[in-house]
């Protein structure tokens, strides 16, 4: 068992990429948190497609987003970095001004808007992961992966409370969102590309390392099971509130907010202290604690409507620090188990299990919905429990 490590904030901004790439991280943060929850919105009231039209084109644009990151994995192996993240903010500068040329009832350019930020949201994570992994080793880059994120929660947070601000302006409030999103991409792109990080080439081109590869199908595996947890505060909750405990939707908001909170003031210094333990320990533990908020919430469903909605808001805090386990330690080791000439990959493979985990959650949670909690609950919390098996046995398996 290691010692903590302790992290100061200057190495910590150092580890990161430095100053510049961080205010790049923030701004892109920023701009997503203002138009992401909002680009359905956008394609129903000011493109004025139907619902099923513009989620359609939503989804296809993250399928396909996802369909790139194997081209993306090759050109961060070849070695590049901070062109990689660049490019990423790019890539979703022409889809917000696709989306501001889509005319009325425009369906295709708005689909083709839809498919360059899927492309840019699916991109950047690998990228971003890659370039902390080149100017950072150990324990501080794992610290500066959570960094990362937590910077990243509260731009997407801030983000969407501008963004809720900016509903009661209608279309035309929606196309200036839209506009100020675009500049912060671009800005947030020539930051990042002037920080110029590459990798070392001969860390790039450098064989080895064959026997990750279970490990490494093993852990993407169990992976899609775990990413479930990222939307069980925004669709699992508010669907189980509403619909089955007619609570008031204000629990809905206020797990958001609780959780959007305690990932920005708690992942850094949870990954700090479980640095004591193996990354997959850790991400082992992340799975019981989630399968044990999956458990909570089927006790507290149980409760009926008066203390239904207290009682979910309170166990989603347990969730929150599962998920906050998870974000700290599987990136960091999928990083660490890669070898240095397939990380690009290795990482593009972590975002496809990921982005295929976020994309069937959804379905996978309003199907067991209606069957009641103990299908709900009971199928998350055993999924969730046999993928931590998985993940804290298959080291004695290589």
């Amino acid at each position: 068992m290691a010692t903590t490590t302790k992290i100061r904030p200057r190495a910590l901004v150092r580890a990161s990429g430095g100053p510049r790439y961080a205010v790049a991280l923030a701004v892109d943060a920023l701009g997503t948190g203002l138009l992401r929850p909002f680009l359905l919105l956008y394609g129903v009231t000011v493109v004025r497609l139907s619902a099923s039209a513009t989620g359609l084109a939503m989804t296809v644009g993250v399928i396909v987003g996802l369909g790139c990151m194997p081209a993306v994995g090759r050109r961060l192996d070849r070695g590049a970095r901070s062109t990689v993240v660049a490019a990423s903010m790019l890539v979703r500068v022409l889809g917000v001004v696709l989306l501001l040329a889509a005319p009325t009832g425009h369906v295709w350019l708005f689909a083709a808007a839809a498919l360059f930020l899927g492309i840019g949201n699916q991109a950047w994570p690998a990228a971003h992961a890659a370039l902390v992994a080149t100017v950072a080793h150990g324990r501080e880059r794992d610290a500066a992966l959570a960094a990362g994120r937590a910077l990243r929660n509260a731009g997407l947070g801030v983000g969407a409370l501008l963004a809720t601000a900016c509903l009661a302006g209608g279309t035309a409030a929606l196309r200036a969102l839209a506009v100020v999103t675009g500049l912060a991409y671009l800005g947030a792109a020539a930051l990042a590309w002037s920080v110029r990080v590459r990798a070392d080439a001969a860390a790039s081109t450098k064989g080895g390392g064959g026997g990750s590869a279970p490990r490494m199908r093993a852990l993407l595996a169990a992976n899609v099971v775990y990413v479930f947890c990222l939307n069980v505060p925004e669709i699992a909750l508010p669907l189980v509130l509403v619909t089955q405990l007619h609570a008031s939707p204000v629990w809905s908001g206020v797990v958001f907010v609780a959780n959007t909170l305690l990932v920005v003031t708690l992942q850094v210094p949870v990954t700090v202290l479980m640095s004591r333990f193996s990354r997959r320990t850790a991400l082992a533990l992340a799975g019981v604690v989630l399968a044990a908020s999956y458990l909570g919430f089927l006790a507290a469903t149980s409760l009926g409507h008066g203390w239904g909605g207290p009682s979910v808001a309170a166990v989603s805090v347990v969730c929150t620090l599962g998920e906050i386990l998870y974000a700290g330690s599987a990136t960091a080791l999928v990083t660490a188990l890669a070898p240095a000439h397939v990380l690009g990959r290795a990482l593009a493979r972590l975002q496809l299990s990921t982005g295929f985990g976020l994309a069937v959650s959804p379905a996978a949670i309003t199907a067991l919905a209606p069957h009641g909690p103990a299908a709900l609950w009971g199928s998350l919390a055993a999924a969730t429990l046999g993928s931590a098996g998985v993940v804290a046995t298959e080291r004695s398996r290589t």
